[in-house]
């Protein structure tokens, strides 16, 4: 099932290595969907490796749920499954990561926590609070990539541009404005 608002979007799945390379896809035309195309590779790198965990540890099942959420600038990628254990993070080698070909062995090794660790700038997990299992998230910070106009702007430098209407003044009786509302006061000149 696939559900997904605005700046929302949740998939139910069975964690199964044959699920993940389209989750990967739908994570991916979501983040291109929101103009957020400069986060998709380390998005869709990050749910790879959260949906493999899954595959490789939860118990009893591997039904889990990723959500993904852009709000107030930052991207944030769920998973929410049915298994207690909350996940640890193994020490990993620095340069392991940073190897030219850490990205591209994605499919054939996972590398667990610490790649999502590497490619985000938050991630957690703590107890489902609505039942059994656990949610294991991360986050990124975003801004919407530039999008170019459509077609060709044309401005017409033969057109006078308008000067600003002049501002309004308004005088306040201040002994007619009831007690506690402030009233701003400004001394100076009118313009012309």
């Amino acid at each position: 099932m696939i559900s997904h608002s605005r700046r929302h979007c949740v998939v139910e799945l069975q964690a199964l290595p044959s699920r993940i390379g389209q989750i990967r896809r739908i994570v991916s035309a979501q983040l291109r969907h929101w103009q957020l195309d400069p986060l998709i590779d380390r998005a869709a790198l990050g749910v790879t490796e959260l949906l493999s965990n899954v595959h490789r540890h939860a118990q009893p099942n591997k039904v889990c749920t990723v959500e993904i959420e852009f709000r107030l600038g930052r991207l944030t990628v769920s998973v929410y499954d049915s298994d207690p254990r909350l996940p640890v993070l193994r020490e990993t080698r620095a340069d392991a990561l940073d190897a030219p070909d850490a990205l591209s062995a994605l499919e054939t090794c996972g590398r667990g926590l610490a790649l999502v660790e590497a490619v985000s700038e938050a991630w957690g997990a703590r107890p489902h609070g609505d039942g059994p299992g656990k949610i294991v998230w991360f986050s990124l910070r975003a801004t919407p990539a530039h999008v170019a106009p459509k077609g060709t702007v044309i401005i017409d430098t033969a057109m006078p541009v308008r000067e600003p209407a002049p501002a309004a003044f308004v005088a306040v009786d201040a002994e007619a404005v009831a007690v506690n509302v402030p009233v701003t006061v400004s001394v100076g000149t009118r313009p012309g």
